[in-house]
């Protein structure tokens, strides 16, 4: 019964003695963990107000760095050994009183056995983080350091102008050197992102190579891309395909190349549909072959618009303005851009020329290339020979002044030629209209 009671006792005082060494321990880790903090706050370096003349060089921040680290380090190693040295102090003092077997104890925040030690690359590496933790924005440098610097440009993810990834496209890059205006590409839905897919040397050069092969002129590059940037996505096979139709149709190569060079969605258009068009032209306007080919080389863009306007055009000629299918097609031999023309501009002209200067239809049709001038260069000069009483457009007449004349002289020539007055009267006169 005696050793039951000692046991019992023995055991309520070991508990007690655990109890007081775990409190003891707890208040001694709250002083360490103040005494770190305090001793890092303290070796720690304040900010420091740079002013324009205050320089501070990358190699001093980083041995100040240095020399902080290791302060911090030394306190560190001071702080553990105190610490140390009190927790074997309270746990004899706790032995002595006990008098029991208990076990010196370790602080489990601080594991001398278990310590990982830090090798010399892992100081360096902390210690040039820290070097870097010290830099600023609004820190001053000098012209040198400012020049080493390299910050690597980023394609930005979003813009709204191609300008914005030119630095960082290669394509937009030799673009932009081969002549090509981006600002009007931009414009026009989905074909910036479709440029920043393609690839330059696998898409763009060959297609250029191609231009180059059937005779278009480097200087044309930059136009024939600004106005269709589709043909880079064509393949070769199609391209050389259409080029090889319109040389079968006895269009030769200069023709094909300056075709190409004018009209750039030339090659966008399947054979069947060139086809088509050469097909319309030659039988609306009762053509032979060669004058289709002639007409179509010398305005290459009627193989690549609508047909509407065309169509409504030759109604124009044929039913508001009174000219015979003959003359019609005189016309538009003469001068092809009747069949594309503004409607309102034709109707205009010739009711100038005819109603108020009396040309009638043979006359027009045998110089159409007033449909080619300006409205208000053919009024002003009428005008102007009406004036001086010179305005004799009949060629059974004396005095007879032709239509093509009155079109297509410079004003000075006009004026000593035709209307035999001096410049200044004509200027004159146009300050009266």
């Amino acid at each position: 019964m005696l050793r039951i009671t000692m046991a019992s006792s023995c055991t309520q005082l070991c508990l007690q003695c655990r109890s007081l060494l775990c409190s003891k321990t707890v208040a001694s880790t709250c002083r360490y963990y103040t005494q770190v903090r305090h001793c890092i706050t303290v070796t720690g370096v304040p900010t420091k107000i740079l002013n324009g003349s205050s320089i501070i060089k990358a190699n001093q921040t980083t041995t100040q760095a240095r020399q902080r680290w290791k302060q911090q380090m030394f306190c560190y190693s001071d702080l553990a050994a105190k610490h140390l040295a009190t927790e074997a102090k309270e746990a004899k003092d706790v032995e002595e009183t006990s008098r029991a077997d208990v076990v010196a104890y370790k602080s489990p925040l601080l594991p001398i056995r278990d310590a990982v030690p830090v090798t010399e690359s892992q100081m360096s590496l902390d210690l040039d983080a820290a070097a870097a933790a010290e830099f600023s924005a609004l820190e001053v440098i000098s012209d040198e350091e400012a020049v080493t610097i390299s910050v690597h440009s980023a394609m930005p993810p979003a813009s709204t102008s191609l300008s914005d990834y030119v630095d960082q496209s290669e394509t937009l890059s030799k673009l932009v050197q081969l002549g090509v205006n981006l600002f009007k590409l931009e414009q026009r839905p989905n074909v910036g992102s479709m440029l920043l897919r393609l690839n330059f040397n696998t898409d763009v050069a060959p297609r250029l190579l191609f231009l180059k092969q059937i005779g278009v002129e480097h200087s044309r590059f930059g136009f024939i891309i600004t106005h269709n940037p589709f043909f880079l996505t064509e393949s070769l096979e199609n391209l050389q395909s259409r080029v090889n139709y319109l040389k079968s149709k006895k269009f030769s190569n200069e023709t094909v190349a300056s075709m190409v060079s004018r009209a750039p969605y030339l090659l966008n258009f399947s054979v069947k549909r060139l086809d088509n068009r050469l097909g319309f032209y030659q039988q609306q306007l009762k053509l032979s072959a060669s004058n289709t080919r002639d007409i179509v080389a010398r305005l290459p863009r009627l193989l690549c618009g609508s047909l509407e306007p065309v169509k409504e055009n030759l109604k124009v000629c044929e039913i508001e303005l009174g000219f015979k299918e003959n003359e019609i097609q005189h016309i538009i031999i003469a001068v092809p851009k009747v069949l594309t023309a503004n409607k309102q501009k034709l109707t205009q002209i010739f009711d100038l020329v005819h109603n108020i200067m009396k040309v009638p239809h043979n006359l027009i049709t045998k110089f159409p290339q007033v449909f080619n001038s300006k409205y208000l260069r053919i009024r002003e000069r009428h005008l102007f020979l009406e004036y001086l009483g010179k305005a004799q457009y009949d060629p059974t007449l004396p005095n007879y002044i032709a239509l093509d004349r009155l079109v297509s002289l410079p004003d000075e020539t006009f004026c000593t030629e035709l209307a035999l007055a001096t410049l200044e009267d004509f200027y004159s006169f146009q300050k009266t209209l």
